[in-house]
């Protein structure tokens, strides 16, 4: 009994002796133990452009929706006829990713993460679940990432939560407290990180100004007040810009293999009723020289009436758009001279609406390389594109409808909001006329968070396209 006994310790302590050394063998000498706030910061960065400039939230759904692009066949999106499954990047990607990933950096005691990394990581969460809840409406936020199965929370709870979520970011945020790297945006400049807060923190107070214009105005007040300043060039931009493959914009590589996507119909006809210089920059000559002008692709239709259009006689988007490093313009100087220009309008900030509104389209036509004044003093000078103070929803919206081309999920977004331009359903559509008012939720939600969605559902409206969300509900 003595022997056996010795076997089994004996046998015991080689495999334990053996599994010791696998250990050993199999550790990464080049990896680190615990996950490092400039490498978050970088994949966040880059993961957050392709989720906002890609297909699925973008050319394939949403610039489809605000008839920014078209498609020419694969047409189902551009028809609606999708499902609960079509919108799962966004959110998958958002919450098991990004917001993952950030709150690790959140997390981080002071001496793996300082305060600027903090500041940059709250920032960067507080954008990402402006676009879930622009894009399905209730979500979870306050339990995000707390819970296996959190609460959703309504839109104006996260809309309000987000601007203290950016306050609190904004106090963060101090070039006296440490370095940043890892940053592929601003490249460590803090205090142009500080000026992107507030310009989000302006965007916030237009998204709720319908609802609750009091505090919109009050948050208005706070962001252009804010020491910190707002974007205020070209150069700040807030933007990915990539380089070659495999680290090359997402509608680059999609154009490499595949031909079904114009640039819209409506688009075209709308930038040559307005003889608007930015048409060759969104759109390419058609292939066939004979054609001879810029041909939009018309929205909504059947398989074979978009085929019949004809591959070569019809516009793609341009070529700004399907390069390598073509960037993915996030957060806009144009955008934040707009919101400036509608706080104005609506009087919750001093300052002349119509003067933003023209430094706004400026800034526009400069970031897509129409610099020449002359060529800029002509287009403001036309009466429709002259601000009207009676109406300024429709200028701006207009306006800001053109400048947001290729940002799919914010064009969506403030169309919804502005009701401008008036956009017709296409022929073939599948909501008897109607155009997406939101995404649909995932449909793993239904089955993995069951009762937390369908309180969404009964709290929201039915989980629908045609659901109008919070802050669109007029």
């Amino acid at each position: 009994m003595l022997k056996k006994l010795s076997y089994t310790i004996l046998f015991a302590l080689t495999l334990s002796s053996c599994s010791d050394t696998l250990d050993d063998i199999n550790k990464n000498p080049n990896a680190t133990e615990t996950p490092l706030a400039p490498y978050l910061l970088t994949g966040t960065l880059k993961q957050g452009a392709d989720l906002y400039w890609g297909d699925a939230n973008n050319f394939n759904s949403t610039l489809l929706f605000v008839q920014h692009w078209a498609k020419i066949q694969y047409t189902e999106p551009d028809r609606y006829d999708v499902s609960n499954t079509s919108f799962t990047a966004l959110w998958d990607k958002g919450y098991s990713t990004l917001i993952t990933d950030l709150n690790t950096i959140l997390k981080f005691p002071d001496a793996q993460a300082n305060s600027n990394y903090k500041g940059i990581a709250l920032t960067l969460r507080s954008w990402t679940f402006l676009l879930l809840t622009d894009a399905y409406g209730n979500i979870p936020y306050k339990e995000a990432g707390q819970k296996v199965t959190p609460a959703y929370n309504t839109q104006k709870e996260v809309y309000t939560g987000l601007l203290e979520d950016l306050k609190q970011a904004q106090s963060l945020l101090n070039p006296a407290n440490g370095s940043v790297t890892g940053d592929l945006a601003y490249k460590g400049d803090i205090l142009k990180w500080k000026k992107l807060v507030n310009s989000l923190r302006l965007r916030i107070a237009l998204r709720i100004s319908d609802k609750e214009p009091v505090l919109a105005k009050q948050a208005a007040i706070d962001a252009t007040s804010d020491a910190g300043g707002l974007i205020s060039s070209n150069s700040e931009t807030f933007q990915f810009v990539y380089t070659s493959s495999p680290q090359q914009n997402p509608a680059s590589a999609w154009f490499e293999t595949r031909d079904d996507f114009r640039i819209s119909k409506t688009m075209v006809d709308q930038l040559y009723a307005l003889s608007d210089p930015r048409l060759p920059v969104f759109a390419q000559l058609p292939s066939d020289a004979s054609v001879g002008k810029y041909v939009g692709g018309a929205n909504g239709l059947s398989n074979s009436d978009a085929n019949s259009q004809g591959f070569a006689k019809t516009s793609k988007p341009g070529t700004y758009f399907l390069t390598s490093a073509s960037p993915a313009v996030i957060a806009s100087y144009s955008e934040t001279l707009f919101n400036l220009a509608e706080a104005a309008a609506r009087g919750y900030i001093s300052g002349d609406a119509e003067q933003y509104y023209k430094n706004a389209i400026t800034a526009s036509l400069n970031q897509f390389g129409i610099t020449n004044a002359a060529t800029i003093s002509t287009y403001l000078d036309q009466a429709s594109v002259k601000y009207d103070a009676s109406n300024y929803a429709k200028s701006i919206g207009t306006q800001k409808w053109i400048a947001f081309f290729g940002q799919g999920l914010d064009a969506f977004t403030e169309w919804r909001r502005l009701d401008y331009p008036v956009l017709t359903a296409g022929p073939a559509t599948v909501l008897d006329g109607k155009l997406p008012s939101r995404l649909f939720y995932p449909g793993t939600e239904q089955s993995l968070n069951g009762v937390s969605y369908q309180a969404a559902v009964a709290d929201q409206g039915k989980d629908l396209l045609t659901t109008k969300l919070w802050f669109d509900a007029k």
